[in-house]
């Protein structure tokens, strides 16, 4: 932090400079995964479920994390769908107060698996390009703009379904390999063309959550093409994993990760104190007890305990429940500026 309390960043340049162990004006606060609710929705005119669909109305509503929320990022994707329904997963893209789902999981062997040749032009994939380019041209020069891209582990849960593809660690190894390869195409054609179309940083989230999966399954699995996408990519990458991931960590820093979105159920200060400077830290302001059904004050206490940890960029730590009151939301900015003004 620098020796000045007034500030003289852009949102953009803020959130990037702190993305890299940076100086900063402010600590600055982000949402690398969704922070939409209804009240925002109501504010931009914008509704679930149409802006799954809709490029200009999926901008409009991403947008209010910076002009409502005053955060320093803006991520236009609300749900889990972009890549696995131009790969042929059926999609309920769900009511105004209910997030996407996928209704069925078609696939049972990675040989079934191919890329469409027009995989970035199905409605999924061209609304969210669509959305970047308009945030790129409307925000571009001033707010950090994050695309986000499911990984393959995330994709082989949607088209094979999660207990199958778990079971599937354990008893087939070899057939787990050929999934994550063939689907990490897709992952990472997604990424590039999201990056190519404005976004500056990428948000990659790959499902292997410390409820489900052991750290020696991500080191046998994951880390390998983790290790490939953050060299190969082209941009900043902020892994995302939910759950308990105290004993990843390491493998995130040796897979070289820029930043870690990261869970309440990981520890602030132990999270620092494992990954040093080696990568940055995102998060991680509880959604359920905090977020969606605490107070002001209860974020504000959560959100500087935090800081206070060395996390780097403060954030909800997952897509908040839509119904998450606005106040709350204000008051991780707040609790952030308070931060700044006295560190």
């Amino acid at each position: 932090m620098v020796g000045r309390h007034d500030e003289w960043m852009t949102s953009k340049r803020r959130f990037l400079s702190a993305l890299f162990g940076g100086r900063v004006d402010r600590i600055p606060v982000a949402n690398p995964t969704s922070v939409v609710t209804l009240e925002l929705m109501k504010m931009s005119g914008a509704f679930f479920p149409e802006v799954h669909l809709n490029s200009e109305k999926m901008a409009r509503l991403a947008a209010t994390s910076y002009e409502v929320l005053g955060y320093d990022t803006i991520m236009p994707v609300f749900g889990a769908q972009t890549e696995s329904a131009a790969l042929g997963v059926p999609v309920d893209w769900g009511e105004q107060l209910s997030w996407p789902v996928n209704t069925d999981h078609p696939i049972t062997d990675p040989s079934q698996i191919s890329i469409p040749k027009d995989f970035l032009e199905h409605p999924s994939m061209n609304t969210v390009l669509e959305a970047i380019r308009i945030l790129r041209r409307e925000y571009g020069d001033r707010v950090a703009i994050i695309g986000k891209v499911y990984g393959p582990w995330s994709l082989a849960y949607h088209l094979a379904g999660t207990q199958e593809f778990l079971m599937d660690t354990l008893l087939d190894p070899n057939k787990v390999k050929k999934y994550l390869e063939v689907l990490l195409e897709a992952s990472m054609i997604s990424g590039k063309a999201q990056i190519k179309a404005g976004a500056d940083v990428i948000l990659w989230g790959d499902h292997a959550t410390g409820d489900l999966v052991s750290p020696q399954t991500y080191r046998d699995f994951l880390l390998p093409i983790h290790k490939q996408v953050t060299k190969e990519l082209g941009a900043p990458i902020i892994l995302h994993i939910c759950g308990n991931t105290t004993k990843f960590l390491s493998y995130f820093v040796e897979a070289a990760f820029d930043a870690f979105h990261f869970d309440s159920k990981v520890d602030a200060r132990t999270a620092k104190q494992t990954v040093g400077k080696e990568m940055s830290l995102i998060g991680n302001i509880n959604n359920a007890e905090i977020l969606m059904c605490g107070s002001p004050d209860d974020v504000r206490a959560q959100t500087l305990y935090a800081l206070e940890a060395g996390v780097e960029i403060v954030a909800p730590e997952c897509a908040i429940p839509l119904t998450t009151p606005l106040e709350n939301l204000l008051a991780i900015a707040q609790a952030a500026k308070e931060f700044s003004a006295r560190n």
